[in-house]
């Protein structure tokens, strides 16, 4: 059984919405059923699906029996930037699972790493996401850090817990910035105007993001960014890029989301940990 408090951030937000953004791996269509099911509750009663979330919500969810899937190791190219015999660091493309799910039974990260490490993967994350220690949407391509062995996987997951991991995104926004490098320091909530999205609001949790030039394409009229966050609010980047004038290229929720490139979501993602 899981259970979530609803803070104010999150109010007016339908409960199926709520519940994706809470719990990655259940689909919006899994939680409808749980809902007709009475598997989901709202303060201890039934709920529609259309029903909209209210600060202090207890949120019960009675989770299922994962399905049976059988783990096979399969020969899918990923492209290896570092390994030895503690772990492996891999780059993840766009449109790659990370690990086996209902609804992704195989061609997940994990498959291709059973092919290239054999067994040596630590066994913490479980049946389906041995050495696994932290995950990426299946949109969005960059590096991930895998564990070969249990030391190693504690040593990383300490690291995520103790917020010593540095993150860096590299993304391509719209518009020529002009400084070098700056930092934008404006708090993040619900959006008022549109309960599924969020923007900088003055009630909102503090949100910290640097950034700094990497190249300018004056004919593109784009700009290559390094991003680095403080924090992880939801969609912060995105967010805080687009308020100051330079959404990211083919981000169709915080701009237009036209580009002659046909992007979509020009952003990818690395963690520093300390090895």
């Amino acid at each position: 059984m899981k259970t979530f408090i609803v803070e104010k951030e999150d109010e007016g937000i339908r409960i199926d919405s709520y519940l994706s953004k809470k719990d990655e791996e259940l689909s919006r269509g899994a939680i409808q059923r749980l809902i007709k099911e009475e598997k989901i509750l709202v303060n201890g009663k039934k709920v529609k699906a259309s029903y909209k979330v209210q600060e202090n919500d207890s949120v019960t969810l009675e989770e299922e029996e994962p399905k049976e899937i059988e783990l096979k190791a399969q020969d899918i190219p990923v492209e290896v930037l570092y390994e030895d015999e503690d772990i492996i660091v891999v780059n993840k493309p766009k449109g790659m699972v990370v690990h086996p799910g209902n609804g992704n039974p195989d061609g997940t990260l994990v498959n291709a790493l059973m092919t290239i490490c054999k067994d040596s993967l630590s066994g913490i994350g479980g049946e389906i996401r041995p050495g696994i220690v932290h995950r990426l949407d299946k949109d969005t391509s960059g590096v991930i850090v895998v564990a070969k062995n249990d030391k190693a996987h504690i040593n990383l997951s300490e690291q995520i817990k103790n917020h010593e991991v540095e993150k860096t995104y590299i993304a391509l926004v719209r518009g020529i910035v002009k400084e070098n490098e700056a930092t934008i320091n404006m708090p993040i909530g619900r959006n008022k105007n549109d309960r599924k999205k969020m923007a900088v609001e003055k009630d909102g949790k503090p949100a910290v993001t640097h950034f700094k030039v990497l190249e300018r394409y004056p004919k593109d009229n784009c700009t290559l960014l390094e991003v680095k966050i403080e924090t992880g609010r939801t969609h912060q980047i995105r967010v805080h890029l687009s308020h100051i004038g330079y959404p990211v290229i083919g981000d169709t929720v915080y701009s237009n989301g036209k580009n002659k490139w046909g992007v979509v979501r020009s952003m990818s993602s690395c963690k520093k940990f300390k090895i």
